[in-house]
């Protein structure tokens, strides 16, 4: 087609040198963007557009490079640069040698630092050459130690190495790390006898001290410099960290206080992994390095917070409840032991050698020796000799030949002293200690401002969750201390939103507020109505009643209906919000951070919400909201009773002396979407953890914690695993069986044909268990090849059995499994059905949730005592997998589905705790009525259906002795079938039932299981009916409820939300279980893997859990945190099924797909070199046939500047692209026309703000329009992950860099939801380049960038997938809207000849659901993740729709 966007060339940057050059130099008086291009102009030159392998210029790695970025201070941005240019792919790597100068070194480490910097694979490309990673690793060690090169270079090593020690689960890396904090660090201790007296600690110790003297002896001397080298380098490095922080005086202090903050975290991650710490942690206190860098001026500076912060932090790793030696957490009680027998020896040597001095302090109870006030009252009357010399009887170094100055140090040795003795508070104090409810000075604690500027540039004084912690009790530690602070930073985002919209102004001495918000309101003072005394042993009231009234009358009724919602529980905040015209800002530490000032807020307080009342205070649950007419009411006013925070209350008359008047100048409260305001919940529920020492399994213990064998937990190394496993209808016939396990011998039992039927009892023949791994020797430990073992084959010993005849109705024959199981499927239903840990990777389409489904099934049939708790990270995942489950043989009385959730599961039963308690109670009263035509079929006088008892009467002194009578005649063998038919006592019962009961020319044993049939039916009836006793004794509603959770239900559904909002609750209900499974594990954080785990209390001192079952997708997307921080930083958003894969433990790969066209699953196929597809993906006719109106299956559109704009930013992190969003929106016209429904469409994009757009110009485009409608939905990757749909338009959005979708998992979730087609708008000159993606984008950028349309074809075409036809290039947006437009004339023309022709409304629910503001779901957003902006839907009235937007959204 001829049209103006066709003739606009595409610049490439392969193509354009000369250009590009050009428009450099007209730009370089830009400044940044000069910078930016000139990298550019490198690139192009010596890497980018050569054919031939480069070559290294040391003019441009000195001059061009190293120079002019050390000159600018190592910009970001031009580091940025030159990543995405892949310089370290095809230039510094590549030109990597043994020759390499120091810059080339220090420019490949730094590049790889930006690589972490930028959550992108850092070491894939460096581990392609063994040798060569391994000499680039020494000699960043080497340079590492080299004070002739700038503080600020070596600044960038240390980086690099605390990079390399956070991936320790990369076998090279690891390699080179573990040599530097091996035992022969020890020899850098201050004596012999130091050495002597940590080698005797523990046997284990004292033989790796021999063997690794021996090995010294036997090496060369290049093996001996190798390892001195390895055996100094730390110590060389903490002897140069002293030094720094004292040298306070130089022009570089600034780069030194940042090489120092970078050590402290690197000495941080050393302590807080078990690998490292075991050797390090007795060197770092033998040099005395805490005490030392105390008296530091560089500690001491004011400005200095961030170093305080991280030595606090590396203070708290180093004296953590541990012991090195033996790898085992140390208790309260033994490490009050442990304190006391130091205390102890301290007392005894004073009272050795120095009687009279320190007599006080040897007869000094231990109370008054452990802390530094009291100790340096004692030795005070030791002169400084003599001080030294006590230091070295009790065994501290006081010698430093690096540093002479200090020896003799008085000041030094009495803070050793009280480093070594004073009485630290043990973590468990600490989160005690902590409250959960924030207030304005804890939300804006200038350490938590502090992570919410990070950008990468320095660290954080936070914890890391790493591959290893030191115990159960450090992870949740760690754990509270993240999630907390997460959570206070959403809080702090949205109390400044409400603020920004309130628009707070002074009226006076008042404020006003001249804004509205729909979570917040403007209210009087609240009224404190009660405050109760302290409970026994705690000084803070036990609570605090207050009413707060509510001025409702203008708010719309949707936002009334918000509020009015509150529950019991729900936490409100109350604020104190004046005009903020004035406010100023602070600075601590590296830069300027904002104050709660600053915002205009004065104070907030938290308080739970007790009860919501009308005006007359009437609670509002017992009120109607409806006239009779169906009309809402209309209120004015509402009351709320709040319990206010005990603590800050208590602090706050404290502060005023008993005066309240922070509650006098309250003046807004303030709400949260429900589903963000479970804080409280959850972190209630770690802090009880954390508190308690709960056990874990001890057979899941160490691979848990990281430092077991991680193939421990297997099923093939635990003592119990099951020799039989019965797999039911798992199997669907021979065929499948003998497909399903290749590579093992399958042998029928001795009573059995060579092939049968199902079902089939599966045993591992006992000659033939794998043995548990050979520990390798230790030469081939130290690089030997081993000689390759050959596994013995393993046999399977097949038998069967007749299932059961239940009853002669159609609802007596058991549900069965018709999903054709693939070989991978086969494992994983295999070891999930085993005990231990069951690790599930399950690549999109794979069929995740039908193994899932089957496991609990055979759990369930295989194991009846036991109990499994389903868990998930939706409730949309959950419901899927629990209707799944409704589908097979399980008895519907032993579900439960926990949560809100429950409300959307399409099933015309109940499965919520009150639904079953009602569906117990009808289905007793449908068996009751069975009873009764029981006994009168059988002439039995009463009424033996009026409740259970009587039932169970009725069962014993009249059923029983009937059926044991005709029993006894059936066991005779002179009874013929025919006198057995005829003798059955229950035809009369039974007559409802298909006929002939018995029927003719059958064999007298099928008799006989007819009969027994039968029986089985009846006795069904009584046993239920015993099952449903207990809920006609239990009156209380929530006592049935909690019965029937702890006792009758087998198999329990819940979120991860649910169960760590309800943790405590449910435990303390004695509710136990054996088995989780877990869904969606690797969309979940890992403290909300590890809560469902201990939902129960322990039993004899252990959580009875049999079975781990976790089953995601590592390589799609992760949880979503909103803090960069705490997201890229603490790694919060590691999950711990990502962390076990990490870690090798064994997992079984589904590998074959059957969503999507085998086309589209090439676009993902590269994340999974393993995937095959099945064969109806091939065969069936919709995945051969062509999408109607396209020549392609899948598309990638090249999307230009519409009317001169790409991608927009109209609030931070809002971004959008009305190209884009008008092209998707008429490629959805374009298909509708065609006759695609709609509900078979969806529209994905990557960002929140491109959601709004497009969904806003489908409201004015479709919405109304009966020819268009709207798609199924359109919403965000993110949320879509885990969903599919036939045909999917996706929306990339960005236009001047790629953005967070250079993330590899989000792509691999935006390119796998499509069945059918999938055609993907962005622009192809941001997203060619990307290193990361040129997989995908090769196979997409392969095709025309041009839409291709077929004419003359309606849904569904029979044309073929690779069938050529009549096409019509699209040259663009307005091309396609003009041809959109034209279709819809000529259709529109149709209708009027052909009237009845006109498509049905769109059903008004589907519209409502569409129609939806954000569902409060945490979205990320882009430098923090993929964001929401302001699109709260408010406006200054608060009476408009809840769908408008605000002004500039």
């Amino acid at each position: 087609m001829d049209g103006p966007l066709a003739k606009r060339p595409r610049r490439s940057l392969a193509t354009t040198d000369a250009r590009d050059q050009a428009d450099d130099s007209a730009q370089s008086a830009n400044g940044a963007a000069a910078e930016v291009n000139k990298y550019k102009i490198i690139a192009n030159k010596n890497w980018v557009n050569i054919t031939k392998a480069p070559k290294v210029k040391n003019q441009v790695i000195k001059e061009e490079l190293w120079d002019s970025l050390e000159k600018d201070g190592f910009p970001y941005s031009a580091l940025q640069q030159l990543e995405n240019l892949q310089i370290v792919e095809k230039y510094l790597w590549p030109t990597f040698s043994g020759d390499a100068s120091n810059y080339h070194v220090i420019l490949l480490a730094l590049m790889t630092n930006v690589k972490r910097r930028e959550n992108v694979p850092s070491w894939d490309y460096l581990l392609e050459r063994d040798d060569d990673f391994s000499l680039f690793f020494r000699r960043v060690l080497s340079l590492s130690v080299d004070t002739t090169i700038s503080v600020k270079s070596r600044t960038h090593l240390i980086t690099f190495i605390v990079n390399s020690f956070q991936s320790i689960d990369v076998p090279l890396v690891r390699k080179e790390c573990a040599a530097l904090v091996d035992i022969h660090i020890w020899h850098n201790l201050h004596s012999e006898t130091a050495i002597a007296e940590k080698v005797e600690k523990a046997p284990a110790v004292k033989k790796k001290w021999r063997n690794t003297a021996s090995r010294y002896e036997k090496e060369d001397a290049a093996g001996k410099a190798r390892i001195n080298f390895n055996r100094s380098w730390l110590y060389t490095l903490l002897q140069d960290f002293v030094g720094q922080t004292y040298d306070v005086t130089s022009p570089e202090r600034k780069d030194k206080l940042l090489y120092c903050e970078r050590f402290l975290e690197l000495l941080i991650d050393f302590q807080g992994q078990r690998p490292t710490r075991r050797f390090v942690n007795a060197l770092l206190q033998d040099l005395n390095t805490l005490p030392i860098v105390v008296l530091s001026p560089m500690y001491s500076e004011p400005d200095n917070s961030l170093f305080r912060d991280l030595f606090d932090l590396l203070r708290h790793y180093t004296y953590f409840p541990f012991d090195d030696f033996s790898g085992m957490h140390v208790s309260r009680t033994e490490d009050r032991q442990a304190h006391n027998a130091a205390l102890a020896r301290l007392q005894r040597t004073a009272h050795k050698h120095y009687p009279q001095k320190l007599r006080l302090l040897a007869l000094a109870h231990h109370r008054a020796l452990d802390n530094k006030k009291d100790l340096v009252e004692h030795v005070k009357t030791l002169s400084d000799v003599e001080l030294v010399r006590f230091c070295e009887l009790l065994g501290f170094r006081t010698k430093y030949p690096q540093h002479p100055e200090f020896d003799q140090n008085r000041e030094l040795c009495i803070e050793v002293l009280a480093f070594a003795y004073e009485r630290r508070a043990n973590f468990q104090d600490l989160v005690r200690d902590t409250p959960i409810l924030p207030t304005d000075q804890s939300l804006y604690d200038p350490s938590l401002l502090r992570n919410e500027t990070y950008n990468g540039s320095q660290p954080l004084a936070i914890p890391k969750l790493n591959l290893q912690y030191l115990s159960m009790g450090d992870f949740l530690w760690r754990s509270f201390v993240l999630y907390r602070s997460e959570t206070f930073y959403e809080i702090r985002k949205d109390v400044e939103d409400v603020i920004k919209r309130l628009k707070p102004q002074k009226q006076g001495a008042n404020t006003s507020f001249q804004g509205f918000s729909k979570m917040a309101l403007p209210i009087s003072k609240p009224a404190i109505i009660d405050v109760a005394p302290a409970r026994v042993g705690e000084i803070v009231p036990a609570q605090i009643r207050a009413e707060v009234s509510l001025d409702v009358s203008r708010l719309n009724i949707h936002i009334q209906r918000e509020w009015d919602s509150l529950r019991p529980g729900d936490v409100v905040f109350l604020m104190n919000v004046r005009d903020s015209e004035n406010a100023g800002s602070k600075a601590n530490g590296h830069g300027s951070e904002k104050s709660a000032d600053a915002i205009g807020l004065r104070q907030l307080r938290s308080a739970e919400v007790i009860q919501i009342q009308d005006e007359k205070g009437k609670p509002l649950r017992d009120q109607p909201r409806m006239h009779p007419d169906g009309q809402p009411f209309r209120v004015r006013q509402r009351r709320l009773i709040l319990n206010l925070d005990a603590a800050a209350y208590q602090q706050d008359l404290d502060a005023a002396q008993g005066n309240d008047d922070v509650y006098r100048n309250i003046n807004v409260i303030f709400r949260r979407r429900s589903n963000e305001n479970n804080f409280r919940s959850i972190l209630e529920s770690i802090k009880r953890l954390t508190l308690s020492d709960i056990p874990t399994p001890d057979w899941l213990e160490g691979v848990f914690l990281g430092f077991a064998d991680p193939s421990a937990a297997n099923y093939k190394r635990l003592p119990n695993k099951l020799k039989s496993v019965d797999f039911r209808d798992t199997f669907l016939d021979w065929q499948h069986l003998v497909a399903s396990l290749p590579g093992k011998i399958i042998e029928p039992s001795s009573d059995m044909e060579s092939s049968f039927g199902p079902p089939y009892v599966l045993e591992m023949s006992e000659n033939q268990e794998l043995p548990p791994p050979a520990k390798t020797s230790k030469k081939r430990r130290r690089g030997e090849e081993a000689a390759q073992q050959v596994a013995p084959v393993e046999a399977m010993m097949v038998s069967t059995y007749k299932p059961e005849n239940n009853g002669p109705y159609p609802t007596d024959v058991p549900k069965t499994n018709t999903v054709r199981f693939t070989p991978s499927q086969i494992e994983a239903i295999t070891s999930g059905s085993q005990p231990g840990l069951t690790v599930i990777v399950g690549p999109p389409g794979t069929g995740k949730t039908d193994v899932a489904t089957q496991i609990i099934n055979n759990i369930y049939h295989n194991f009846p005592s036991q109990r499994t708790l389903l868990v998930a990270h939706s409730n949309q995942a959950l419901n899927q997998l629990f209707q799944k489950i409704m589908a097979l043989d399980i008895d519907e009385r032993h579900l439960l589905r926990l949560g809100h959730g429950e409300e959307e599961l399409e099933t015309d039963a109940n499965y919520s705790k009150h639904g079953r308690v009602e569906s117990f109670l009808e289905n007793g009263a449908r068996y009751l009525a069975r009873v009764r035509r029981l006994a009168e079929s059988m002439g039995v006088p009463g009424d033996h259906g009026s409740s259970c008892e009587t039932a169970d009467y009725f069962n014993m002194a009249y059923f029983k002795p009937v059926w044991t009578k005709y029993w006894d005649m059936v066991q005779s063998e002179e009874m013929s079938y025919e006198q057995l038919a005829q003798a059955f006592p229950f035809h009369l019962y039974f007559s409802d039932a298909p006929q002939p009961l018995f029927p003719a020319n059958i064999s007298r044993q099928e008799g006989v299981e007819i009969a027994v049939g039968c029986y089985r039916h009846i006795e069904k009836i009584f046993t239920e009916l015993e099952d449903i006793r207990p809920f006609e004794l239990l009156k209380n509603g929530r006592d049935k409820a909690n019965y029937l959770l702890v006792n009758e239900a087998r198999i329990i559904a819940m979120t991860s939300t649910h169960a760590a909002m309800r943790r405590q609750e449910i435990a303390d209900l004695g509710f136990q279980y054996d088995n989780v499974i877990m869904e969606e594990a690797a969309q979940i954080t890992e403290i909300e893997n590890f809560i469902p785990l201990a939902l129960q209390n322990p039993k004899d001192g252990q959580l009875p859990l049999q079975r781990v079952v976790l089953c995601g997708d590592h390589l799609q997307n992760s949880p979503i945190i909103q803090n960069l921080a705490f997201r890229n930083y603490a790694n919060l958003e590691q999950s711990l099924f990502l962390r076990l894969v990490r870690m090798t433990v064994p997992t079984v790969v589904l590998d074959t797909q059957g969503r999507a066209r085998p086309s589209i699953a090439d676009l993902y196929r590269w994340r999974y070199p393993l995937l095959k597809d099945l064969p109806t993906v091939e065969q069936q006719p919709e995945f051969l046939t062509a999408n109607t109106g396209f020549r392609y299956e899948y598309q990638f559109i090249d999307v230009p500047d519409y009317k001169g704009k790409g991608e927009m930013e109209p609030t931070p992190h809002f971004i959008q692209n009305l190209g884009e969003a008008e092209y998707a929106v008429a490629i959805f016209m374009y298909m509708r026309l065609l006759g695609y429904p709609g509900s078979k469409i969806s529209i994905l994009t990557t960002y929140a703000g491109q959601k709004a757009l497009i969904s806003d110009v489908l409201k004015h485009r479709c919405k109304t329009n009966r020819l268009f409608g709207m798609p199924r939905i359109v919403t965000t990757v993110d949320k879509y992950q885990g969903e599919q749909n036939d045909y999917i338009i996706l929306s990339l959005v960005r236009t001047s860099r790629v953005g967070y979708l250079r993330d590899i998992r989000r792509l691999t979730v935006a390119l796998s939801r499509a069945r059918l087609g999938l055609y993907v708008l962005g622009r192809a000159s941001i997203f060619e380049t990307c290193f990361e993606l040129r997989e995908a984008f090769k196979l997409l950028l392969g095709r025309p960038q041009k839409l291709h349309v077929v004419t003359n074809e309606l849904w569904m075409t029979n044309r073929k997938i690779r069938q050529l036809a009549e096409h019509t290039v699209i040259e663009g947006v307005e091309h396609l809207g003009q041809y959109v437009y034209e279709m819809t004339q000529a259709k529109v023309e149709q209708l009027k000849r052909e009237p009845g022709m006109l498509p049905p409304a769109l059903p008004d629910a589907v519209v409502e659901v569409l129609d939806e503001d954000e569902d409060g779901d945490v979205e990320m957003v882009e430098g923090e993740g993929e964001g929401e902006g302001m699109g709260e839907g408010e406006t200054d009235e608060g009476l408009e729709p809840v769908e408008e937007l605000d002004e500039g959204e």
